[in-house]
């Protein structure tokens, strides 16, 4: 059995979940959102839990109970709290600014990056080097940030770039003159 898929999911009471044969609807106070569900998988609703269930024991569908079972999970808590990541831009004359739905960029080439903005996904730039890429949905937010991310990533030996507020950049000596 997979120790994740059984576990019962509890809906709070601001949430409203629907399942149908094919997809799990999800509805709160930030959005709506859907899960689809593979073949041999089967969503009840007891009252304010949902029970994942799968229908045969072959090995695509025992990888997938405890995998659906994490996407209605995150996708109530999304759609209850929100999910959020932070970024950090570290470097001289690095910064980030928000104009309409794009995120301008300079991060050290000779132009700026301009980057607009998925639909669902909220970014905050609380100053020009700090960020926070907000939404319902916990890939997309984690994607959205990666992305970024990815434009400039911290170097070891300056720590110039874009990383995570909680990442930890391990840092290089330079070179050694003789």
């Amino acid at each position: 059995m997979s120790r994740i898929g059984i576990q019962p999911i509890t809906v709070p009471g601001a949430v409203t979940v629907t399942a149908a044969s094919d997809a799990v609807r999800v509805k709160g106070p930030k959005g709506e959102t859907a899960v689809t569900l593979p073949a041999g998988i089967s969503v009840r609703q007891d009252g304010t839990t949902v029970v994942v269930e799968r229908g045969s024991e072959d090995k695509h569908t025992r990888a997938m109970h405890g995998t659906v079972r994490s996407l209605i999970a995150n996708a109530v808590e999304g759609v209850e709290k929100g999910f959020s990541r932070s970024l950090e831009i570290a470097g001289v004359g690095y910064r980030a600014a928000l104009q309409g739905r794009e995120l301008v960029l300079n991060l050290g080439y000779s132009h700026a990056i301009h980057f607009p903005l998925p639909e669902g996904i909220d970014i905050q730039v609380d100053n020009p080097t700090a960020l926070t890429v907000s939404g319902i949905d916990k890939q997309q937010v984690g994607l959205v940030a990666a992305r970024i991310r990815g434009f400039a990533p911290a170097e070891p030996y300056k720590g110039k770039g874009v990383k995570y507020k909680d990442e930890q950049i391990r840092r290089k000596v330079g070179k050694a003159v003789a």
